[in-house]
């Protein structure tokens, strides 16, 4: 769905819809959709800019970082973004964006498609480093055995010292 400003100018846009898993691509993420997306959203012209806010939730499965075994992380966002014309720091020399505008994104043509919005959301909502639980405690370094589910049997690899050559004998 295009959020155009020519509907904008109008009247304000409201979105309520559910899409089902599969519909967005999220750029090769570490992540699948597991459940149905849920958006809550309107748009409205604020000036020059498009305002989009509103609340979206779906289900991801995604793979621990430690012991590789599947998380299933609840996404329950809520966004209050806003989106000014390129056209407006357009220029051929790099430019410093000031501190409070680091929160507006840019958009150029004629609107903004909702489906960048809702994809790029749900993509921010992921944790840097997905756990299964806090206490997890990953595979064994050596052997690759997953510490969760039983002690590792190997025998850690004894590290020489940098200094074992000054030992005397």
């Amino acid at each position: 769905m295009r959020i155009t400003l020519e509907e904008l100018e109008l009247h304000r846009i409201v979105v309520s819809k559910t899409y089902a898993p599969g519909a967005f691509d999220y750029h090769s993420a570490e992540f699948q959709q597991t459940a149905p997306l849920k958006v809550a959203a309107e748009a409205e012209l604020v000036g020059s800019e498009i305002r989009i806010r509103g609340h979206l939730g779906t289900r991801l499965e995604a793979t621990c970082d430690r012991c590789l075994g599947p998380v299933t992380l609840p996404v329950e966002r809520d966004f209050d973004l806003f989106y000014r014309p390129m056209h407006t720091i357009a220029r051929e020399e790099e430019v410093e964006i000031p501190a409070d505008e680091l929160d507006v994104g840019f958009y150029t043509g004629d609107g903004i498609e909702l489906a960048d919005v809702l994809t790029e959301q749900v993509i921010l909502s992921v944790p840097m480093k997905v756990i299964c639980r806090a206490e997890c405690l990953g595979l064994c370094p050596t052997c690759g055995a997953n510490r969760n589910v039983g002690p590792c049997h190997c025998r850690p690899p004894q590290e020489e010292s940098p200094f074992a050559s000054l030992k005397e004998d």
